[in-house]
């Protein structure tokens, strides 16, 4: 089709391009204005933080290098170090005559270098704990302990048992065990004077030995001394030592002696046997005490064990019953009461009373322990015939608290302190408690309690001329673990009654061994003047708290009487044979004292025994 001529003819449809913006050049482009406090800010910020920055690190160097090098330098030293305890020895307790009662011989300690030890460890530890009787996964975590070449698998093991378990181990091809020097304690004299030595038990920490009962643990840190220790640098794997060794030196712990005469313990302890079993008690002490300086040299317990292998005997059978066991002494103590009476001026041995057949009293009827109508009897014949009611009559001479007075002063209600634990104190009541009807009964000795070692210690004051002297286990001076000082060495003594009193007590004392008047001429010692008392008392049950039927029977006595070298103290409790005093323990004692006698080289003194008059 044609377009008509009129028509205007449109231009031809072009596509155009939007045209970009010309670029502008650099130096044409327009700045906006700079912020320039925040970039001044930050500046500062920055030399802020480097300068906190370099003084942290300044600080410390100047601690390092200038205000504690030595610890520092210690640390690091430590970090490459190796250790090994040098043991101390520990000390030997000895009797009195230098026997050894606990000594240590050669042994050998296990340690294990877990860096060789951990890939084994689990059976390992089943083949140590098994051989040394340890428990398992106590070996087993020392064994694979971390970062360490040295860990104690057990320590004090006898060498010939090490030795044998270490050849075993590497036998089944473990590696890693070494067996320094460690000494093991042993117990020459096996049962002598187990219930005063004591033993070593169950390890420490450190792998030591553990004191389990009597001197061992009373002493411990006096015996033990304290372990040494080199230190050394090693390289890698520790194998090989690098730069200065630091040795310090094992001090060896200090030697205990004793007032213990080995040979007399033994004796002591067969004999205590002997008569407990034959009376078919429960138990018994015997005190073997010196008389002049207060020196035990006996203190023997039934029943007892082996101390160089207690774990096959009770726990019961560790501690001293001669300390820990409290009773009421019974007749034995009629001696304090007579003792007293005397240095108060209040009587004489002389002394006469008319005795009842039974003495009414606020409470109950006080009996004696024979039947009898009214008898005369003097003070030693009541002492002589161990008399209650007669006791009770002249103990009424006593002002208040007077009695009380003078048995504390012989030692009785507190502690002998001679270095054991588990002691008690027995039981004295006080001045204000001690109504007129315990006064009575204390008197003759009941209602009131002690242990054998005090009671020993309050007899012989009689014998030591009216001086009380501290019974001593110890021979010298040793220190306890809790700082205390004692032994020989710094026993005191104090007078408890005058001279004359105690020899007109020790006079009434002879008539007790005589058989035309005494209780007890079983006690005697052929050719010697002995002086003793019986004592035979009930006994307080456990579950009760009352008189249960059963008794304890003793002896106490010293001689030569009117030159004492001895006193000795046997007691058995509960014998189911009928037996009193003067018929289980005066034998006894008989055979102790004239053991002591001969070993001692101690001479008759050739007088005559006392003949006071025990009636009018």
């Amino acid at each position: 089709m044609s377009r008509p001529r009129n028509t205007p003819r449109r231009p031809p449809v072009r596509q155009v391009r939007r045209a970009r913006p010309p670029a502008r050049s650099v130096r044409t482009r327009r700045r906006r204005p700079a912020k320039r406090g925040v970039s001044t800010v930050r500046l500062r910020i920055g030399f802020i933080a480097i300068a906190i920055v370099v003084s942290v690190f300044a600080g410390r160097l100047v601690q390092l290098q200038g205000i504690d090098p030595k610890q520092y330098a210690q640390m690091a030293a430590a970090e490459g170090s190796q250790s090994v305890v040098l043991p101390a020895e520990r000390g030997e307790i000895l009797d009195r005559t230098g026997e050894p009662l606990a000594a240590s011989a050669d042994g050998l300690m296990i340690v294990a270098d877990p860096s060789l030890t951990t890939d084994d460890a689990p059976d390992l530890a089943d083949l140590l704990s098994k051989r040394l009787d340890l428990d398992y996964f106590a070996v087993l975590e020392r064994l694979r302990a971390r970062d360490s070449q040295f860990q104690y698998i057990a320590r004090q093991v006898p060498a010939a048992e090490a030795s044998k378990v270490v050849a075993e181990a590497r036998g089944a091809g473990f590696g890693g065990l070494t067996t320094p020097d460690d000494p093991v304690r042993f117990y020459p004299s096996r049962d002598v004077a187990a219930n005063v030595v004591g033993f070593l038990g169950t390890p420490r920490n450190d792998g030591s030995a553990r004191p389990l009962a009597g001197l061992e643990d009373s002493f411990d840190d006096y015996l033990a001394g304290t372990d040494g220790e080199a230190r050394y640098q090693v390289g890698a794997g520790a194998r090989i030592p690098l730069g200065d060794n630091t040795v310090v030196e094992a001090r060896d712990g200090n030697d205990l002696t004793t007032t213990i005469d080995r040979d007399l313990q033994w004796y002591a302890q067969r004999v205590l046997s002997q008569t407990v079993r034959g009376a078919r008690g429960d138990s018994g002490y015997a005190v073997v005490m010196d008389t002049q300086t207060g020196e035990v040299l006996t203190q023997a317990d039934y029943p007892t064990y082996d101390a160089s292998d207690p774990t096959d005997y009770p726990e019961s059978t560790y501690t001293s019953r001669a300390l820990s066991d409290v009773y009421e002494p019974g007749s034995v103590e009629k001696v304090l009461t007579v003792a007293g009476l005397i240095d108060a001026g209040k009587v004489t041995n002389k002394t006469r009373f008319e005795v009842p057949p039974v003495l009414n009293r606020q409470d109950r009827p006080i009996h004696d322990y024979f039947q009898h109508g009214t008898i005369r009897l003097t003070l030693a014949g009541i002492i002589a015939k161990s008399s209650n009611i007669g006791t009770v009559m002249a103990a009424d001479e006593f002002e208040p608290g007077q009695m009380h007075d003078y048995l504390t002063a012989f030692g009785l209600g507190r502690k002998t302190d001679v270095g054991l634990a588990g002691e008690t104190k027995g039981i004295l009541p006080s001045a204000d408690l001690m109504t007129s009807q315990t006064a009575d009964r204390i008197a003759f000795g009941q209602s009131l309690s002690v242990n054998a070692l005090q009671m020993a210690a309050a007899v012989n004051t009689i014998a030591n001329g009216g001086v009380r002297i501290d019974p001593s286990l110890i021979r010298g001076t040793a220190t306890l673990d809790d700082g205390t000082e004692v032994g020989s060495g710094v026993a005191t003594e104090r007078r408890v009654v005058s001279e004359d009193a105690a020899r007109q007590t020790m006079e009434m004392m002879e008539r007790v061994i005589d058989p035309e008047v005494g209780v007890a001429p079983g006690a005697a010692v052929p050719g010697y003047r002995v002086a003793g008392k019986t004592g035979t008392a009930q006994r307080v049950g456990a579950e009760c708290g009352c008189y249960d039927g059963t008794f304890t029977v003793s002896f106490a006595g010293f001689a030569p009487a009117d030159d004492p070298r001895f006193t000795i103290y046997v007691v058995v409790q509960n014998p189911r044979n009928g037996g009193g005093g003067g018929s289980v323990a005066g034998p006894a004692f008989s055979k102790l004292m004239g053991y002591a006698l001969r070993r001692y080289g101690v001479e008759p003194t050739g007088t005559n025994p006392s003949r006071l008059p025990a009636e009018w």
